[in-house]
């Protein structure tokens, strides 16, 4: 008897999703909530589990489709497929019940029992590694992103000498091909809800420059005694979130919104921290982030950081904020315009730390400066408040004392 695959329940106001891979093709053989399927929402990806042990059945929907929660996308046939690969000469945990080619890395890495997770997946098609030659070191024999960076590291063997054969087309050297890829779901909301921010908010950008010295001392001084206490590393994010909550309290326009003809006015910080994922830039939230320490900021970013990666952010974890910061320092980038998110009034922008000639006390000195963009709605916020807010972060950070006795 076949079990029906629904789609879940993906989130408040959430209706659909698009098919983003299989995990399971027909015939493999599925364990109880084990992944057959992965969605691409608004905001994150979400793995289907299976929701009994069988053979996986047919495929109702393809990839690229749209489906709604509570449609039907596939079957799971009854009874204990993996009985069915138990005559393969290898275990079926690592031994795909359907051969397919190995040349293919995306076919190869949807195969076989223990399907590889999305994150494990893209670490394929980076490294350019057949999956079907790493062992897994994961739960049940999973293949895991380590042994994926550790396969890829390794000398590529012998057998791949013959392909030099294939060089003899110069021709296709000069030739202009062209790639037609469909937008993910997740870049076509950014898309759609960056240009809706051109449209609605009276963006503008206003600079200021930083001294990063003392807070580099203060890092260099005691990042060892604080990785060794709170188990993270001592980042500068950590005291731009604390001096960003000290300066919204001074101008609290910066930290509102507009909702009609009503200007809202929120008495706490729940800052959006722009961080990096496969699929684009998300934003998960810092809740509360004006009562939390620095040890606690860091790791609140640490977590975000890592799960975004691997496509395991909450879509409840990237509602709300009221305020956003984005660290573009970390790609190399020198200066910037960033975009509200809306309904935030106002994003930072953070950018890279290099060492230039400012004049100190009447003296030409180096000294590491780094450069803050802050983009706002002018509707709300004016010139003279988006200055304040600079001034105020610019004083906290070059005087981190500031930020222990909220001065």
């Amino acid at each position: 008897m076949a079990t029906e695959v629904l789609v879940p329940v993906l989130g408040e106001s959430i209706t659909e999703a698009t098919l983003g891979e299989w995990l399971k093709q027909p015939g493999d053989a599925v364990a109880v909530d084990e992944p057959i399927a992965s969605l691409e929402t608004d905001k994150v990806s979400i793995e289907v589990p299976s929701p009994v042990a069988g053979t996986m059945g047919d495929h109702a929907v393809k990839v690229g489709d749209t489906v709604e929660v509570g449609a039907m996308i596939a079957t799971i046939d009854a009874g204990d497929g993996a009985a069915k690969s138990a005559s393969a000469p290898q275990p079926a945990v690592t031994e795909s019940a359907a051969p397919a080619p190995a040349t293919s890395a995306p076919e190869a890495a949807g195969d076989g029992p223990a399907a590889l997770s999305p994150s494990v997946r893209r670490a394929v098609l980076e490294h350019g590694v057949d999956p079907a030659t790493i062992k897994g070191s994961g739960k049940d024999g999973r293949i895991t992103k380590e042994d994926v960076v550790a396969a890829a590291s390794k000398p590529a063997p012998a057998a791949a000498a013959p392909a030099p054969a294939a060089a003899p087309s110069p021709a296709a050297s000069g030739g202009r091909n062209e790639e037609r890829v469909r937008m993910t779901r997740l870049r076509q909301t950014i898309a759609k809800r960056l240009k809706e921010a051109q449209n609605t908010a009276a963006l503008l950008t206003t600079f200021n420059d930083v001294d990063m010295t003392a807070v580099i001392e203060a890092r260099t001084k005691y990042k060892d005694l604080f990785e060794k206490k709170h188990g993270v590393r001592l980042g500068f994010m950590g005291f731009f979130v604390k001096a960003a909550c000290m300066a919204l309290k001074d101008v609290p326009s910066v930290n509102a919104s507009i909702d009609g003809d009503d200007i809202v006015y929120h008495d706490y910080a729940d800052i959006s921290v722009a961080v990096s994922s496969p699929g684009g830039l998300v934003v998960p939230v810092i809740r509360d982030a004006d009562q939390m320490s620095v040890a606690t900021v860091e790791k609140t970013i640490g977590d975000f950081g890592r799960r975004a990666k691997d496509g395991a952010l909450k879509m409840e974890e990237m509602k709300g904020g009221t305020f956003t910061i984005s660290n573009g320092g970390v790609f190399g980038s020198l200066m910037s315009t960033p975009i509200i998110n809306p309904p935030q009034s106002a994003v930072l922008g953070l950018h890279r730390i290099e060492d230039r000639a400012v004049v100190v006390n009447g003296q030409i000195v180096v000294r590491p400066m780094m450069y803050l963009a802050l983009s706002y709605d002018h509707r709300l916020i004016d010139g003279r408040e988006a200055v304040t807010f600079l001034v105020a972060l610019k004083n906290a950070i070059e005087d981190p004392t500031r930020i222990l006795i909220d001065l």
